[in-house]
């Protein structure tokens, strides 16, 4: 596909985002807001969340909740790596699983990529599911055998990739990540974090303009 076709399709489906983004923001506005444990900020990084870059000290961190299967999160994936390589060194990218229940694979993907982290490969899993996801999204049932086939084409050990997806750990591993959106008031995918504050998407560009004044300080 010619760049500039590409960067169209690319331009249109984030408008669309933005736009259900917009009318999710303005209903989410008029509710109130969940009460934090003990009065105090809910949790955007932890230290077991999975690190995509690591700017070091004094970077700016940046946190996505995504759910594989969601075709916003698709429509993001190559706004996010643009950004990635454009801020490499400044900043801290971390993911966040939020499998949303209209999914019918989104908790067995993020199953996937948890299970491919423990081996150290989580970022080739990352990008294998995004990268299929027209394949295996918006199916009737769960296809675990697909992303067994991702994994081993990644060459994993299958005997702990196996392990892993069968350990009850692993799933409380994603539930915890959606229990912190949860308290986080995220009710979308993706939703993003700079610095602990959320990011308001109503311009293709908001993304970008609120990690650039991170940057910038």
């Amino acid at each position: 596909m010619k760049n500039s076709v590409k960067a169209t399709l690319i331009a249109i489906a984030v408008a669309v985002v933005l736009l259900i983004a917009g009318i999710v923001f303005a209903i989410t506005q008029q509710q109130p807001a969940a009460p934090s444990e003990g009065g105090e900020p809910q949790q955007t990084v932890r230290t077991d969340s999975r690190v995509l870059d690591d700017g070091g000290e004094g970077a700016v961190t940046v946190v996505e909740f995504l759910d594989f299967e969601c075709e916003a999160c698709g429509a993001f994936y190559p706004v996010v790596e643009d950004l990635r390589e454009k801020y490499d060194g400044e900043i801290t990218y971390v993911v966040r699983y939020f499998p949303l229940p209209g999914h019918t694979n989104s908790t067995q993907a993020a199953l996937a990529a948890e299970a491919a982290g423990q081996q150290d490969r989580f970022e080739d899993m990352y990008h294998r599911l995004f990268e299929t996801q027209a394949q295996w999204g918006e199916q009737s049932e769960e296809t675990p055998e697909v992303f067994r086939a991702f994994a081993e084409d990644l060459g994993l050990d299958m005997a702990a990739y196996d392990a892993a997806i069968a350990d009850p750990a692993t799933a409380q591993r994603v539930q915890s990540d959606k229990t912190d959106g949860e308290k986080l008031e995220v009710n979308s995918t993706p939703t993003f974090f700079i610095d602990g504050e959320k990011v308001v998407l109503q311009e293709w560009d908001d993304l970008e303009q609120a990690i650039e004044k991170a940057v910038k300080g």
